[in-house]
């Protein structure tokens, strides 16, 4: 085997970055959780001062002060001796409410990949793991991480790109959300419009129970309901309006789903479909995005798809015209993008 040498120093290079990256993942979530960055956003410190702070232990506080300068999520000052968060940083790091939340998706990370062991036996076997076998970090970090765009994107942009959705909304509509999780669109949605009535399913009881606290803890009790079962038998409609939010790609039988969406609807209601963003091919995926989405596809949802009833997985980068198929297999007649985001596409589909 002949080796370019400069070629393997440039995959070196990488090799290292990632590792880094792998580690520094544990970082942002010890400083998610003990509110370092919380904390140093009020001002810049030395890790002593931090740690008073923070009623944490100075040493571990000052190594893993490095280790963030080291990868750009703090700021170093070598004349001080002290580290601050720039706004940016602040922005992105302390606000698990705004439109960009760090410490969630690596939350969900950590989750998956307490999995490695079973995913590695799954690649055997062909086997799948359902979502529900998943340590918690997995529900709280996938509802920390996809909360933030649907707080910024779902009322403002999403909902009002579909065809006359929004009026219909404020005049008061049935809404049935499926795959819900921990109810935050469900909640975001009832929110917003006071008028109509809402519905979220899931087939993971835990992350039902989470939603139905989310509901109360909003004041949305009687409004907002929210039902243990799968995509294919949630129950309810008709209703004007079914919404998946990324979790369409993570059902073992798609077009059962899709057909059952489509059964529950008002000749002239509407479904909305949010999945990852993604491009036809893979070659258009092979850019960051599509790395995240990939290797988190890898060990959530094609497992959690192969485990269920149909054995079939999208995956999390399926494109839009698998998704197009697929509805139309399932008898709408009408199908259009109406949004996107660089992490998610919003597609709407019509009887």
């Amino acid at each position: 085997m002949t080796v370019n040498e400069a070629k393997l120093m440039e995959f070196v290079h990488k090799f290292v970055g990632d590792l880094g990256a792998t580690m520094a993942a544990g970082g942002v979530v010890v400083g998610d959780r003990l509110g370092l960055y919380r904390a140093l956003a009020t001002g810049a410190a030395l890790p002593e001062e931090l740690a008073e702070r923070t009623g944490t232990a100075p040493r571990y506080v000052e190594e893993w002060l490095r280790g963030q300068a080291a990868g750009g999520y703090v700021e170093f000052d070598p004349a001080s001796g002290r580290y601050s968060l720039t706004p940016e940083q602040a922005f992105a790091l302390t606000d698990p409410d705004g439109p960009i939340f760090a410490p969630g998706a690596f939350q969900l990370a950590l989750g998956a990949l307490k999995a490695e062991p079973r995913i590695t036996a799954a690649f055997r076997t062909g086997d799948g793991l359902g979502w529900h076998q998943h340590d918690d970090d997995v529900f709280t970090g996938c509802e920390r991480f996809f909360r933030p765009g649907y707080s910024a994107h779902l009322i403002a942009e999403w909902l009002p790109a579909l065809d006359g959705i929004s009026d219909r909304l404020r005049a008061g509509i049935r809404v049935a959300d499926v795959g819900c999780g921990h109810g935050a669109s469900t909640v975001l949605m009832a929110q917003a419009y006071p008028n109509s009535v809402f519905t979220g399913s899931d087939y993971h009881h835990g992350s039902v129970e989470q939603a139905r606290k989310r509901a109360a803890d909003a004041g949305l009790d009687g409004r907002v309901t929210f039902e243990a079962s799968g995509a294919q038998g949630f129950g309810g409609g008709p209703y004007d309006l079914v919404t998946t939010f990324d979790a369409l790609h993570d059902m073992g039988d798609p077009l059962g789903a899709a057909r059952h969406i489509h059964s529950q609807l008002t000749p002239s209601g509407a479904w909305m479909i949010v999945e990852p963003a993604a491009g036809a091919t893979v070659a258009d995926n092979l850019n960051p995005v599509g790395r995240v989405y990939y290797s988190f596809s890898a060990f959530l949802c094609v497992p959690s798809a192969l485990s269920q009833d149909g054995g079939y997985s999208l995956g999390a980068q399926a494109g839009e015209e698998p998704i197009r198929r697929l509805a139309t297999d399932a008898g709408f007649t009408r199908f259009r993008r109406v949004a996107e985001t660089p992490f998610n596409i919003v597609y709407e589909a019509k009887p």
